[in-house]
């Protein structure tokens, strides 16, 4: 007798799929099977693909790859569908796998193998229910790694639900799951997958006495089990009513439970019987406890957002009301690792005066500690500056406060000796060792005059403000500063006043917002300034950022320009998640910008003149003599002012004719230099004047150095590189000042 005949006999066929051609060979019993007319055939990948159940399809692809890894047998329980979409039958597959290579090198595979109907187990029966994949055990683990991986993956209660909501498990599929949580002496459904709205409504709040499933798993944290309606019906009479509706056949009610809490109940219940095998059991109770853990990482996940969204909302102030004649915009981003707080701040603080005072500040670390101590300067700031002190006063008393405040931390015996925390004396030192340890804050404070723009400005060690000028040039303004607040306890702060003229526009900010990605203070202000100087964020009104042909331009919409100012340090939102666009926010970012509007509509959007002049560019510096090395700022104050200047030779004039006068005031006089540098006209035809003045009535006079003399060349360079000069006496002091107008290198180069 052939082969052929024997396995027909025994109702088993053959098949030959061909995986690199994609034809399937069927013989006559393989064919009828498969619901096709018993005689052999030879068909296309996709017309037997669509026999199968698409779960059943899916499933089959990975136990063939694993078993071409292996070099092992095929094995998967299959359902054929009818044109309608109907199971006609279940079968039984094994094959072997065996790898072909193609002319071309590529390596394909053909699987041989048999196929044969099985009978499915019926309701009431006790036959273990055959696994759809063929290695059980394999599928299992294979399948257990993806579930602890997906649910270690979920950062909320919502994601957890939906991973578990997802779950395919192997041979076995619920069609309805439900979470159920429990609060005292009450249950309820938190999550459900596979029912229609409204279904959970009977389930909402149940006593834990109440004669349910759920309710009794959670009471005796044991695992319930229930193959047939039958099981159901006579073990829980009183809610039957309840789940008969739902059409299942069988259930499973799991506890979820976590170091030895239960702290709820999982169900899983399925449209088609259920033997629940041990393997079965097995694979539901490692679930179970895998979702367990995962609700209760989301669980203290989102108390923690909660509380440090909450913690961070009440420490971070709304902006105060509108405030005529500017506007005001503020972000505040806390650093990517951790608790979502930190020691950064900023606030708006309306004084006694009629006037407003920005302050914008940074506590050493990014711990609770420092956002406990923000919170305390901060409210300290705000009650001297609320009583009228000046902005150098308010900082004096905010630092005495700080350095207080951290030295009475530092000597509390109780917390020292690990009073009611439950550690030794030992531990509690170790652990708070770095809570008790001193912290300095840097500041800035700004009382600011809305009727006319005048600027009062004490700074604690903070980041200089940067202003950013009508026509888009972007400044940074020097100051004077003092000590980091808490460092000593009685420091002076000078104070530094300026304007703000309209249409200009100032940005406050922290070190994170120019350090964060690995820049440092040159090259993460050069970032910011590119932003700033941009015109991609448009105008605070209806005007484009630059008038056609008047030269004039709009200061930038302010919340569109905090925005782009953030987006530019750690990248948009997207970037605020795992894997390869991972989070880049290493530090705490704070910053304030505020606009003094133009004439007109606000923030310079009136009506242009007939011909409108291109606005004038201004800067004002003090060098003390006590600080020399501001000369360095001073040039580079007046190179970012012509950043744009037609002649670079020009600039390097200009710098060195400036180093030159400022340097002569502070070794021939006693007393300061004032720089007072403003660019005027239009674009190619602007005339830069350079101020400097000081206290003495000592005027330069023309000296004739020698060759190796160190000194004395400063009217010579001006007489050389200066268009204009000049000397202007005073009251006291004088003004010694310079003048430059802008020509191209083309023009230079045909003049006569």
């Amino acid at each position: 007798m052939r082969t052929e005949d024997v396995l027909a006999a025994i109702a088993t066929g053959l098949w030959r799929w061909d995986n690199a051609s994609g034809m399937v060979t069927l013989d006559g019993e393989a064919a009828r099977l498969l619901g096709l007319p018993a005689e052999p055939v030879v068909l296309p990948e996709v017309s037997v693909r669509s026999r199968f159940h698409p779960v059943d399809w899916n499933e089959i692809n990975g136990i063939v790859n694993l078993a071409v890894a292996e070099g092992t047998l095929a094995e998967a329980r299959l359902r054929i569908m009818d044109v309608d979409g109907r199971v006609l039958r279940t079968v039984r597959s094994r094959s072997k796998p065996l790898e072909s290579r193609s002319a071309d090198g590529r390596v394909d595979y053909e699987l041989i193998g048999t196929i044969q109907e099985i009978a499915e187990p019926q309701p009431g029966t006790t036959a273990a229910h055959t696994p759809i994949t063929g290695d059980w055990r394999r599928s299992r683990e294979a399948f257990l790694l993806d579930a602890g991986r997906a649910l270690a993956e979920a950062r909320s209660t919502a994601e957890v639900l939906r991973v578990a909501a997802s779950l395919s498990m192997p041979g076995f599929s619920p069609d309805g799951l439900a979470v159920f949580g429990v609060a005292g002496d009450r249950l309820s459904i938190i999550g459900h997958h596979g029912h229609d709205p409204g279904d959970e409504e009977p389930f909402t709040d149940m006593l834990l006495e109440t004669d349910y499933p759920a309710a009794e798993v959670v009471r005796t944290g044991r695992a319930i089990y229930l193959a047939t309606p039958e099981d159901y019906k006579r073990r829980f009479p009183a809610t039957w009513p309840l789940a008969r509706r739902f059409d299942r056949v069988s259930w499973a009610f799991l506890p979820l439970t976590v170091a030895g809490r239960t702290m709820g109940a999982w169900m899983a219940a399925f449209k088609h019987p259920a033997s629940f095998s041990p393997d079965e059991r097995s694979v539901l109770t490692t679930v179970a406890r895998m979702l367990a853990q995962a609700l209760q990482r989301a669980g203290v996940a989102e108390s923690e957002r909660e509380l440090t969204t909450g913690l961070q909302r009440s420490m971070m102030p709304q902006l105060g009301p509108e405030i005529p004649g500017m506007q005001i915009a503020a972000r505040y981003v806390p650093t990517g690792g951790g608790l979502q707080v930190g020691g950064d701040w900023y606030d708006m603080i309306p004084l006694p005066s009629g006037r407003f005072a920005l302050v914008i500040g940074d506590v050493q670390g990014h711990d609770v500690r420092a956002a406990g101590l923000m919170g305390q300067l901060r409210i300290a700031v705000r009650a001297y500056a609320s009583e009228g002190h000046r902005p150098d006063a308010v900082l004096s008393r905010a630092s005495r406060f700080l350095a207080g405040l951290c030295t009475s931390q530092e000597s509390d015996p109780y917390e020292a000796a690990g009073a009611g925390t439950g550690m030794g004396p030992g531990q509690a030192a170790e652990v708070d060792a770095d809570f008790q340890s001193p912290r300095f804050a840097t500041c800035l404070y700004v009382e600011c005059d809305p009727k006319t723009g005048m600027l009062e400005v004490a700074r604690a060690g903070h980041p200089d403000p940067a202003i950013r000028m009508t026509d888009g040039t972007v400044l940074m303004r020097p100051t004077a500063g003092g000590l980091p607040l808490g460092i000593v306890p009685d420091t002076d702060y000078p104070t530094t006043r300026f304007t703000l003229e309209p249409g200009e526009t100032m940005m406050l900010c922290t070190d994170g917002l120019i350090e964060t990605g690995g820049h440092d203070l040159d090259t993460g202000w050069a970032r910011l300034r590119a932003v700033l100087e941009s015109d991609t964020h448009g105008p605070v009104g209806a005007h484009g950022p630059e008038v056609p042909g008047a030269g004039r331009f709009e200061p930038p919409h302010l919340e569109r320009l905090a925005d782009l100012l953030v987006q530019a340090v750690h990248g948009p939102s997207s970037h605020h998640t795992t894997g390869p666009l991972a989070d880049r926010r290493e530090d705490d970012i704070a910053v304030v910008l505020l606009c003094r509007e133009g004439e007109g509509d606000g923030c310079a959007c009136g009506t242009p003149p007939a011909h409108p002049a291109r606005p004038a560019r201004r800067t004002v510096l003090t060098v003390a003599q006590d600080e020399p090395e501001r000369i360095a700022g001073a040039r580079r104050q007046v190179r970012e002012l012509l950043h744009d200047w037609a002649d670079a030779d020009q600039v390097d004039s200009a710098v060195l004719m400036v180093s030159e006068i400022v340097t002569n005031v502070l070794l021939h006089t006693d007393g300061d230099a004032l720089l007072v540098a403003e660019a005027v006209g239009e674009l190619g035809a602007r005339r830069l004047r350079v101020e400097v003045a000081d206290g003495s009535d000592e005027l330069p006079h023309k000296r004739h150095p020698g060759e190796m003399s160190s000194s004395g060349r400063g009217v010579l360079l001006m007489e050389m590189l200066a268009d204009t000069w000049g000397v202007d006496p005073q009251g006291e002091g004088k003004s010694i000042w310079f003048e430059l107008h802008e020509q191209s290198k083309t023009g230079a180069d045909q003049a006569p």
